[in-house]
């Protein structure tokens, strides 16, 4: 009898939460920056208000979840060479990735680049198969 879940158990899961991990770490460094500016500079602030405007925000909003999706994809080639990247493992990536981002939300950190939600999670999704093209296998 196939155990359909027996694939799971070889996928390269500490390389793939590693992988989330550092991401996750750009995003809360980024973020940090953000409010930094935000705070410091007037100008910055005008900038960042007109930048994350209703039109402009979602498109905006949507675009770095696509580049979050596709650095974690990047970070995992350059790093970890050794890992097969197939199908499965672009899926777990996106798990991975979606696990650490909602444990990121859960601590007291501001979120200005990025905030989980169904938007942000299909733009993760798309990021990473996109970035992933040449491992669909």
């Amino acid at each position: 009898m196939h155990d359909p879940l027996r694939s799971l158990k070889f996928l390269p899961w500490r390389s793939l939460l590693q992988v989330s991990l550092l991401v996750a770490v750009v995003v809360i460094v980024l973020d940090f920056l953000l409010v930094l500016g935000y705070i410091q500079s007037n100008v910055f602030q005008r900038l960042l208000m007109l930048v994350y405007a209703p039109p402009l925000g979602i498109v905006i909003s949507l675009a770095i979840s696509v580049g979050l999706g596709a650095l974690g994809v990047y970070l995992l080639e350059r790093f970890y060479r050794l890992v097969s990247i197939n199908t499965g493992s672009l899926w777990a990536l996106v798990l991975c990735l979606a696990v650490v981002l909602f444990l990121k939300t859960l601590l007291p950190l501001p979120a200005v680049l990025f905030n989980l939600n169904q938007a942000g999670l299909i733009g993760i999704i798309i990021g990473v198969f996109w970035k992933g093209r040449p491992y669909w296998r």
